[in-house]
């Protein structure tokens, strides 16, 4: 399944720090002020004391004094090469291919590792669901009605060509990413950043609309800060293989279009002794291996060319690791908890085409996976059926409401279908023969009561006389298999289906401007998520071209249920109203849902050492591993590296 290519328009990535891109301690809250009594001690501006951190509840678990994360060795030796292949997208990348090193435009395709040169205003923790700690800024104020946040910047922060890191150039990120220029996932997600003013050198000021969600500044505190006077000379959304400046513990080392791209540690980093950086950010290189499909990837990891690999295709999981240096423990494999919700992985329809204007039709595609036999057949019992969008979560909807969910729910009682009020639409599960006849007829069932009718040729038809025929869109063959076994199941009912696969720049362009029936794709929620869910669901994303709402969903309902998200003013709210969310959201029948796992599956070269296990809450493992592991020289000479 492909990942979302907008990571900061789907979950908030508090782990990113530059390689994606105890008791609680009180610290900056983002709560609005109805939401949480008036702060104690603000000044004669309305400002709130200054923290060393933020976070969406104002729980922080380190200290203002803290020396490094828990999870780092704070001594770890720097050196050596971490080369892995890109496993999750940001903005414009895909993970086949790329010819420009601007991965915040529409144009092009993006590079991997381009986080790796940035640094943010904050940063986040690993073993933390929603704190930031501050790395460009050593401090932050949050006025007392929430809608304003100053951040005092460090005066040594310096951009690689030894120029200041400002506050204008903090004003300038956030007006270009909010602006046209910028991929439309950075503009949707910023809406509601009102503007920023750099009121000194070293202090900016940033906005917000008295609606934004509680995670919006954390959103803006985390993102790459541009230098304007380099771009006072260079288009912003221009491709380019011109390594942008950036002032993150990288730089761009060594470019070969469309097949590598590497970055080289930065010895004189000015962050590189502060608290968040300490342990962090160990490899001399770091290289991304790009490959045009999965089994040369694989082959090519099993020669040595690369040395980390995140594994997630189950046959090759469940059957492949069993080449010479796997068996001779030259390459180790393990399996690592994820804890974070395991997000929205599916076929999504298209509803702005005329067949999947009815959710009854939705429904009866949705029949034609029987998963029980995928799972079986093609990923040998490793998955787990998703139902809801927020799997592997307390935020999934269970049973039948709760008192607290009616009271969401009700205002909505004759906008929403009523099974909303019952149990949460979950697939059925199926008697794993592959065209199970009870759930193919209740398909058959729903189409007919939708209109459609066979003709003489045993064609479906739609009430209009359309043929009802949809095309897969894809850009390599990765789930071909589980996708003919829909198609299968498709024609016994009348439907013609086939899967399209495209180079990746014309599949990235059909999908920015919805030209597609249907497409896989995998969302990943945040523990409390906000902003995010207007992106991925809203209206107003639904009608934006770039945007990651690929259903199309336009529903009030769902827009009311965002809101009621977003005011939310505890966990156990949040939770409530997801639950209402979801319940809606499954009503709707917008995708054909696939798997899940709550769990990642690593294997690599034995060279490195680590801290600890990878926190369950960090998210992906490459990402942990090139950040926080580090190159053992003595058993990268037992390896003969």
């Amino acid at each position: 399944m492909r990942e979302d290519p907008i990571e900061l328009a789907t979950r908030l990535s508090l782990s990113r720090r530059r390689f994606l891109s105890g008791a609680a301690l009180i610290g900056v809250s983002t709560l609005l002020p109805h939401e949480r009594a008036e702060a104690q001690g603000a000044d004669s501006a309305g400002f709130e004391p200054e923290s060393h951190g933020m976070s969406i509840f104002g729980d922080l678990r380190y200290p203002a004094d803290f020396k490094h994360f828990d999870y780092v060795r704070p001594d770890a030796p720097k050196g050596g090469e971490f080369s892995t292949q890109i496993t999750s997208l940001s903005g414009n990348q895909n993970f086949t291919t790329y010819d420009t090193l601007n991965i915040f435009s529409m144009r092009g395709n993006g590079a991997a590792g381009m986080g790796l040169i940035y640094d943010s205003l904050m940063t986040g923790s690993l073993d933390e669901p929603d704190s930031l700690y501050g790395l460009v800024a050593k401090s932050v104020r949050r006025s007392t009605d929430g809608l304003r946040y100053r951040f005092k910047l460090r005066p040594q922060a310096r951009f690689h060509d030894g120029s200041p890191l400002t506050a204008a150039d903090v004003v300038f990120t956030l007006e270009t990413l909010k602006s046209n220029k910028a991929h439309a996932g950075y503009r949707i997600a910023l809406e509601r950043v009102l503007g920023a003013e750099a009121i000194a050198p070293d202090e900016v000021e940033i906005r917000f609309a008295p609606n934004r969600s509680r995670e919006l500044p954390l959103v803006a505190a985390s993102l790459p800060i541009f230098s304007k006077a380099y771009y006072a000379t260079r288009d912003f959304d221009a491709g380019t293989l011109e390594s942008p400046l950036g002032s993150g513990g990288y730089k761009v080392d060594k470019v070969d279009v469309g097949r590598s791209i590497s970055f080289r540690r930065v010895a004189d980093h000015w962050a590189k002794d502060l608290p968040v950086s300490i342990g962090q950010g160990n490899f001399e290189t770091i290289r991304y291996e790009y490959f045009r499909d999965r089994e040369a990837a694989f082959q090519a990891f099993t020669a040595g060319t690369f040395t980390f690999r995140e594994e997630l295709t189950s046959l090759i999981w469940a059957t492949r690791y069993d080449f010479p240096a796997m068996k001779d423990g030259r390459v180790k494999r393990e399996t690592a908890v994820d804890g974070r919700p395991s997000g929205t992985q599916g076929w999504f329809m298209n509803t702005r085409r005329p067949q999947f204007r009815d959710p009854r039709v939705r429904e009866a595609m949705a029949l034609a996976l029987d998963f029980e036999w995928v799972n079986r057949n093609l990923m040998f019992g490793l998955r787990k059926r998703t139902a809801s969008y927020f799997e592997n979560s307390p935020m999934r909807a269970e049973g039948k409401p709760s008192p607290a969910e009616l009271s969401l729910l009700e205002p909505l009682r004759g906008k929403v279908p009523d099974e909303v009020f019952g149990e949460p639409w979950s697939p059925p599960e199926s008697d794993g023969s592959g065209q199970d006849r009870n759930i193919l007829r209740r398909a058959s069932q729903l189409l007919n009561a939708a209109g459609a009718r066979r003709g003489p040729d045993n064609i479906l038809r739609l009430p209009d006389g359309t043929k009802m025929e949809v095309e897969f869109l894809e850009f390599d063959n990765a789930i071909s298999r589980h996708t003919e076994s829909i198609i299968k199941n498709l024609r016994l009912l009348g439907i013609e289906g086939a899967i399209r696969v495209v180079d990746p720049s014309q599949f990235q362009k059909r999908q920015q401007e919805f030209d597609f029936d249907i497409l896989s794709a995998r969302f990943v929620m945040s523990m409390a998520p906000g902003e995010s869910l207007r992106a991925l669901f809203g209206s107003q994303a639904a009608k934006t071209p770039g945007s990651r709402n690929l259903a199309g969903i336009a529903d009030p309902a769902v827009d009311a249920l965002i809101e009621a998200i977003i005011a939310a003013r505890t966990r156990e709210e949040i939770t409530i109203a997801a639950h209402a969310f979801d319940r809606v959201l499954r009503a709707g029948r917008y995708w054909i849902p696939a798997w899940h796992t709550g769990e990642h599956f690593i294997a690599f070269w034995d060279m490195f050492e680590r801290p600890g296990p990878i926190p369950p809450l960090a998210g992906s493992p490459t990402s942990v591993a090139m950040a926080t592991w580090w190159r053992d020289a003595s058993k990268a000479q037992r390896l003969g590296r």
